[in-house]
C-alpha cells in the first residue's frame, strides 16, 4: 500500500534541492528512495519507512554534503510524524561509537548526540527502529562504497539483533564482498 504521504515527503525533498547532491555514485534523493524502498521490502512500519526516506536529512556523522537546519525540526515532524522525525533525527546526530555500544544492551538505551554531547535515551521500539533504518541505510549503498570492512562487526550485530529479513538481506549484500571468500551453501 501506498503511503498517501509519498507525494508530499519527495516533493519536499526535491525542493530541498536533493536531486542534485552527489551521494554513494547517485543522487542523495535516489539514495532516500532507495533505503525508504527497502524498508517497504523488509515490511516495516510506515513510520520507519519514513524515517528511513529523512534518515540523513539533518547531515549524519559521515554525510555532510547536506543538513537541513534542526530548526528546520517541526516542519519535518509535520510531515512524516513525530516517531519518524525523531528516529530520523537521531541517526543524523548520534555518536556512532555510543550507537554500536548500545547493541548488545536492553532498554532504555543512552545514545549521545554528537553536536551536544547530550544523552538521547530511547525505548526498545524506537531502538529497534533505529537499528532497522540505520542497517538498511548502509546496506542499500554499500554496493556502491564497496567498504566492506568499514564497521562491520556492528553491521553484523544489528543484522543479528533484528533478524529475519534484516539479517538475510545483509548477508546477500555481504556475499559480493571480493575479499571474502565464497562459502558452499
Amino acid at each position: 500500500m501506498t503511503d498517501p504521504q509519498y507525494k508530499a515527503m519527495t516533493r519536499f525533498l526535491c525542493e530541498l534541492g536533493t536531486e542534485d547532491i552527489p551521494h554513494t555514485e547517485t543522487v542523495f534523493l535516489a539514495h532516500l528512495v532507495g533505503v525508504y524502498n527497502d524498508l517497504k521490502t523488509w515490511n516495516a512500519s510506515t513510520a520507519v519507512c519514513r524515517a528511513g526516506l529523512f534518515h540523513s536529512i539533518y547531515g549524519t556523522e559521515m554525510f555532510q554534503a547536506f543538513a537541513l537546519s534542526q530548526e528546520q525540526r517541526d516542519e519535518v515532524r509535520a510531515l512524516i510524524g513525530d516517531h519518524a522525525e525523531f528516529i530520523a533525527w537521531v541517526n543524523c546526530v548520534m555518536d556512532r561509537s555510543t550507537f554500536d555500544e548500545q547493541i548488545a544492551s536492553s532498554a532504555p538505551y543512552s545514545i549521545r548526540n554528537r553536536e551536544t554531547g547530550e544523552t538521547i535515551e530511547m525505548n526498545e521500539e524506537q531502538f529497534t527502529d533505529l537499528c532497522t533504518v540505520h542497517l538498511c541505510d548502509w546496506l542499500e549503498q554499500l554496493p556502491r562504497l564497496k567498504k566492506w570492512e568499514f564497521r562491520r562487526g556492528p553491521y553484523r550485530a544489528i543484522a543479528e539483533r533484528l533478524g529475519g529479513i534484516a539479517l538475510t538481506s545483509f548477508n546477500t549484500v555481504y556475499s559480493d564482498d571480493p575479499t571474502e571468500p565464497a562459502t558452499a551453501m
